[in-house]
């Protein structure tokens, strides 16, 4: 997204386009904010922009929609639609397990200790 969005401009837009997935058959898997960011080269004389992961399972002719729609917006500079391979899948769930339990563990305290 464009980097001169508000914050509230920023949640409506991300919301419209989780709207569309799911509205048109699709589930959200995962969706990561990354926040501002600097652009590897300018984009419309921007240096930065607003970035957003959404991973989500849906029909190909969703895809189409959606990038129908991000390309008639003004405020997304860049887009980029990829299919995750099983593989690509399989990483990332276990990379979001890992973070999940290291996440549970700080809230657990350490583990216990057992001394005989």
């Amino acid at each position: 997204f464009t980097p001169v969005l508000a914050e509230d401009d920023f949640k409506t837009a991300h919301k419209k386009y989780t709207d569309l997935i799911t509205g048109n058959g699709g589930k959200i898997v995962h969706e990561n904010a990354w926040g501002l960011r600097s652009l590897a080269y300018p984009i419309a004389k921007k240096t930065t922009g607003l970035y957003v992961v959404i991973e989500f399972q849906a029909s190909s002719d969703v895809n189409v929609k959606l990038e129908v729609q991000m390309n008639r917006d003004e405020n997304i500079m860049r887009h980029m639609i990829t299919r995750l391979d099983k593989f690509a899948v399989a990483y990332n769930n276990r990379k979001r397990n890992k973070n999940l339990t290291a996440e549970n563990a700080e809230y657990m305290g350490p583990p216990p200790t057992h001394t005989t």
